[in-house]
């Protein structure tokens, strides 16, 4: 193998591929690298755990074709650190030499033959709307959870409604559901699949601009295309929680309030929290409500927030993190808390964007 590519194109390349490769434990001596694949002028930069497999091609000149598999990070990390410029790479199985300037580097690299095959989904390609898919990604990915015990909250489930596509994700404390009404026809008719959260965590990462976005879903993978990058996945495969029944029709206690000074109470009063578990409580009232953290060991806060409130007086008690990632995902100046008391689940909207709901589960407090 032999090429000569710009440092800035080959630091994305890689940097982008090297990000499936540090998912789980290493199965096989290759799998914390990533491979270069060099065909016709075309590098190919292959990332795997296995799971979730990332590939990313770059053009480059003065070719001759070969693969390497070499450590993903280290690679990636010298790249960056060369000067601007032209970056050589020549090498085989036994070495690697990265030149640039005065610098020069000499890996060792992996067995190609230990380096997994990964098949990318082999379905129809069906184009996926641009515009708020990133949105709705960041919006509804923070709610699956990132415990390994239950597989199937860890993933995504995405659907086919007769609106559009819909997102939904939970971890069993909250819940995030987000309608994309201009996805239609991406999915068959009520047809579902359960996407790991990671893998929708680095297709948003991918989502710059107005690049088309392909996606192809096979048996049990789906691999989206952006740009010069394929991600594919392997789907989550068991039954998502029946979510419709958590979500409360009816809220006779409402609250609006100034998105940002809301998120910045929270995160102020949080401060004095011991631990990510320590409630923060919400007082209710007319005109004002007020967060306030009480803690044995470190003390108290307590900050009010103007606001509009219709209903009956209380306290409600959440987890701070889990707060503060609903009103962070709300679009929009303000936002709409509505429960029916301080025991049962309230939800979180926009005001103007009927098509998100972030449901989150109270703290039960003296």
């Amino acid at each position: 193998m032999k090429f000569r590519c710009e440092r800035d194109r080959l630091v994305e390349a890689l940097g982008t591929a090297a990000r499936a490769a540090v998912g789980r434990a290493a199965v096989g001596a290759a799998l914390p690298g990533i491979q270069l694949n060099l065909v016709g002028g075309k590098l190919a930069v292959t990332g795997t755990d296995q799971d979730l497999t990332i590939v990313s091609a770059v053009d480059v000149s003065g070719g001759e074709d070969g693969a390497v598999v070499v450590p993903g990070r280290l690679i990636t990390d010298i790249a960056r650190a060369l000067a601007p410029g032209a970056v050589a790479v020549s090498g085989d199985e036994q070495e690697l030499q990265l030149s640039a300037g005065r610098s020069q580097f000499v890996l060792r690299p992996y067995r190609v033959a230990d380096f997994p095959h990964v098949r990318a989904s082999g379905g129809p390609v069906v184009s996926l709307p641009t515009s708020g898919l990133a949105e709705a990604l960041r919006q509804v990915v923070r709610a699956a959870s990132s415990e390994d015990t239950r597989p199937v909250l860890t993933g995504v489930l995405v659907a086919s409604e007769a609106e559009g596509l819909r997102l939904v994700a939970t971890d069993s404390y909250r819940l995030a559901v987000k309608d994309l009404p201009a996805a239609t026809g991406v999915l068959a008719e009520d047809q579902k699949v359960l996407v790991p959260s990671r893998a929708l965590s680095e297709l948003q990462r991918l989502l710059v601009g107005e690049s088309p976005v392909g996606m192809r879903l096979g048996g049990r993978e789906l691999t989206f295309g952006v740009g010069s990058v394929q991600l594919t996945t392997r789907l989550i495969e068991g039954e998502f929680p029946p979510y419709r029944q958590l979500i409360p029709f009816n809220h006779p206690n409402r609250l609006v309030v100034p998105k940002e000074p809301f998120l910045e109470a929270i995160r102020r009063v949080r401060l004095v929290a011991r631990d990510a578990t320590t409630p923060v409580r919400i007082s209710l009232r007319q005109d004002t409500i007020q967060l306030s953290v009480v803690t044995t060991d470190w003390g108290q806060a307590a900050e009010d927030v103007d606001a509009k409130y219709e209903g009956s007086e209380m306290t409600i008690a959440f987890n701070p993190q889990y707060l503060a990632d609903g009103v962070e995902a709300i679009t929009g100046d303000e936002v709409a808390l509505e429960t029916v008391d301080s025991l049962k689940p309230a939800t979180l909207k926009p005001l103007d964007h009927p098509d998100y709901i972030y449901l989150l589960m109270p703290v039960r407090v003296a």
